[in-house]
């Protein structure tokens, strides 16, 4: 019987994992059919940009994969997994779990990122860890077409992220506020091009506030959210600017399985004048929940005359998930498999916080049961224990106050009954 009941299981995975790969491949083709005719539109001079391009250091602005990446890129007011590291800094206060995640993306022909991100929490306080490496192989050739020699350029973005979540409660979310500082180092080999590696350091300062709005189910989570940060702030690296950007969006769920998102992106320069920046740009992107294990997701941005579409899936196992993207856009080589990225997240528990938010229902719950009884102090004992593991909670703070007038107002009362 067990035999049977494994194979069952198997069977569903594999069938899952088919349906999630083919959720791309039918996406990937009909965008593939559309991009033709869309990427004419974008050729026009309003759309492109002769500055696109002029910074140093263009890892910065590759998503390494996930939900970030299948999302357009406009993850700003999401920042709901480890894709907070490269979105928002202030995101790793508000996530459910502590989080190891490892990403592989083939870019562009022999061009491949790889990244590694370890996040975690504690309460209101989150910090995080990872970095991501870039490398291109290369062979020299002399004047007469022989090879001399074989290499990589390459270029590593190293990661550290603290933040935190201030003034969260029962009915506020709080207002979190985070930041990245990221050390960057690019290896270019001496042969191809003399005194052309080097290394800078940089910093990122975002903020996210989540709230309900327009809300038309009933959930605790809270529906929509709003976010800011500026990236890449730092010195010049051999006199080219980093890439800095300034970016805000929003995040929104009218239906519990519907999320949909918007960023705005304002390229700036510290050193550069205001000429020569690249012009804004926008990404918007879209999450669907189809069932408790698997969710497809697109995303859209638009920087210079370069349109991108993104499409996946998301598939929740038991002890990992994987996120699985393809991107099409004026680069995507469709007789390769470039543009397609994977992720691997293993989730490491949530600290305790999910059994701790139970028992405080159940705490709360009992204390309106002996309220409704009569036993008001007994009610208040239960409402003071859901308190210890939430102080914020507070509907038992207004519960107990007004079972404390109760009994305030019933001693008042026998009080004068004693003295007639």
């Amino acid at each position: 019987m067990e035999i049977v009941v494994y194979f069952q299981v198997m069977k569903k995975r594999f069938l899952l994992i088919i349906l999630f790969l083919l959720t791309v491949a039918v996406f990937s083709v009909n965008l593939d059919e559309f991009y033709a005719d869309f990427s004419d539109l974008s050729s026009l001079p309003f759309f492109s940009d002769k500055n696109t391009g002029l910074t140093i250091f263009p890892t910065l602005l590759i998503p390494m994969g996930g939900l970030y990446e299948g999302m357009g890129t406009a993850y700003t007011a999401v920042s709901s997994d480890s894709g907070f590291l490269e979105a928002n800094p202030a995101g790793s206060s508000l996530l459910d779990y502590t989080e190891l995640t490892l990403n592989h993306n083939n870019w562009i022909a022999d061009t491949n990122i790889e990244g590694v991100v370890y996040t975690t929490r504690f309460n209101d306080l989150g910090i995080g860890v990872g970095g991501k490496f870039l490398y291109v192989p290369f062979v020299e050739y002399n004047r007469w077409g022989e090879e001399e020699g074989t290499g990589y350029y390459s270029e590593t973005i190293a990661t550290m992220n603290i933040s935190y979540n201030f003034f969260s409660s029962y009915y506020f979310y709080g207002i979190s506020l985070g930041a990245n500082v990221k050390a960057a180092y690019r290896h270019i080999p001496e042969p191809i091009a003399p005194d052309q590696s080097v290394a800078t350091v940089m910093t990122d300062i975002g903020f996210l506030s989540r709230m309900n709005f327009l809300k038309f189910y009933a959930a605790r989570e809270r529906n929509f959210s709003v976010g800011g940060v500026v990236k890449n702030l730092g010195p010049t690296a051999l006199g080219e600017p980093l890439p800095a950007i300034a970016t805000a969006g929003f995040s929104y769920s009218p239906i519990r399985p519907i999320l949909i998102s918007f960023d705005y992106n304002y390229p700036f320069s510290l050193t550069l004048p205001s000429d020569e920046w690249e012009k804004w740009n926008i990404a918007g992107g879209i999450n669907a929940v189809m069932t408790d294990f698997f969710s497809i997701h697109a995303g859209f941005s638009h920087r210079g005359s370069n349109p991108k579409f993104t499409i996946g899936s998301q598939l929740e196992l038991e002890k990992v998930n994987l996120n699985i993207n393809y991107t099409l856009d004026m680069t995507t080589q469709l007789t390769s498999v470039d543009k397609f990225s994977i992720e691997a997240t293993i989730p490491l528990g949530d600290r305790g916080r999910k059994a701790d938010s139970r028992r405080v229902d159940e705490y709360y719950i009992a204390g309106l049961e002996s309220y409704a009884k009569g036993d008001l102090s007994k009610a208040i004992e239960y409402w003071e224990a859901a308190l210890k593991l939430n102080p914020v909670f507070q509907p038992a703070v207004e519960n107990m106050m007004v079972a404390k007038t109760a009994i305030a107002l019933q001693e008042s009362m026998e009080a004068l009954n004693v003295v007639e």
